[in-house]
């Protein structure tokens, strides 16, 4: 398949979402293919300037009105693991039982985004929630419970008191951004688009797309601590998620089938909770060995929301 790489629209993930904060979702790499792109500007059309890094900002800037107070819990997935002790896990049944989590988030959206009874609005609306929250999924600490994720950590940046959530979110990407990228956005952008055209990670990019599936149901198998297996999921969660769609017009009244690559990502971005995010944190996090581990997490799941984001919009739009 041929993909257009735009660097407007390789601006998706990082305008203003919690997930890699205000710069983040400006800075990740989008490829998408002629078709899908014009569905994508005629979807936003000129209140998002027709792009997806604008369009970014829209989940969290609504979050907190009242008629979206709803999509608030939408925005991560607890997982009730222990990375303090080194045992990262996400699975789908303990973790978002109720549905009332990114994973399902996801899963509505993708559905909701290609049912054109929905009308032009709610269809653009399941696109921004979509640009949104595949950003979030690739923040470690928006899949991780403990600490409100990491929210309740006390940390020190650059000599200033914050939380552990606050700098995986924000002051390390933007600590990265003016050291080695002149504090420009569009520099950052273009050295992440050409590390995935050269292939120039840690872990090769086709390996990121392993999973594109946007209809395969998850079949995980293996237990999770509440004696369950995750493929026992289907009546159990079928049943809560009608409760939880009466949450919001956002929301559709039917059961939301669990999809099996939201969980996959999940899972990779929670790995780095026990490997990277909980180690070590004394002294200044933004600075030293911590920060210096820290970066080529960012900079990875950055660069893997945004061609995971746009593999997934091709897929289901350009097939």
């Amino acid at each position: 398949m041929r993909f257009s790489v735009t660097v407007s629209v390789v601006a998706a993930l990082v305008a203003g979402v919690s997930a890699w904060g205000a710069d983040g979702h400006r800075t990740v790499g989008c490829f998408l293919t002629p078709k899908t792109l014009s569905f994508v500007q005629t979807s936003l059309g000129t209140a998002f300037n027709r792009s997806l890094g604008t369009a970014a900002t829209w989940a969290d800037d609504v979050k907190n009105q009242a008629a979206f107070t709803w999509s608030k819990n939408l925005h991560f997935v607890d997982a009730e693991d222990s990375p303090t002790t080194n045992s990262c896990s996400v699975h789908e049944l303990r973790d978002c039982g109720n549905g009332v989590c990114v994973l399902a988030a996801i899963a509505n959206y993708t559905t909701r985004l290609v049912t054109p009874s929905l009308g032009t609005e709610q269809v653009s609306e399941a696109l921004r929630f979509l640009d949104h929250f595949i950003g979030d999924l690739s923040q470690p600490l928006h899949v991780e419970a403990i600490e409100a994720g990491g929210n309740g950590i006390t940390v020190t940046c650059q000599g200033r008191s914050t939380n552990l959530h606050a700098i995986w979110d924000t002051n390390m990407l933007d600590v990265h951004l003016n050291t080695s990228f002149g504090g420009s956005i569009a520099t950052y952008t273009n050295n992440l688009v050409a590390r995935i055209k050269a292939d120039n990670f840690s872990v090769p990019v086709s390996n990121w797309l392993s999973c594109t599936s946007t209809t395969e149901p998850f079949t995980v198998v293996d237990p999770n601590p509440n004696g369950k297996r995750d493929d026992d999921f289907g009546a159990d969660i079928r049943r809560d998620i009608r409760g939880l769609l009466g949450l919001g017009h956002g929301l559709d009244k039917r059961a939301i089938t669990p999809l099996a690559c939201p969980l996959v990502w999940a899972r990779e971005s929670n790995l780095f909770d026990c490997a990277t995010v909980f180690p070590v944190r004394t002294g200044d996090l933004c600075t030293g060995t911590y920060l210096a581990n820290a970066i080529p997490v960012i900079d990875i799941q950055i660069a893997r929301s945004g061609l995971r984001l746009a593999t997934w919009l091709n897929e289901l739009l350009d097939p």
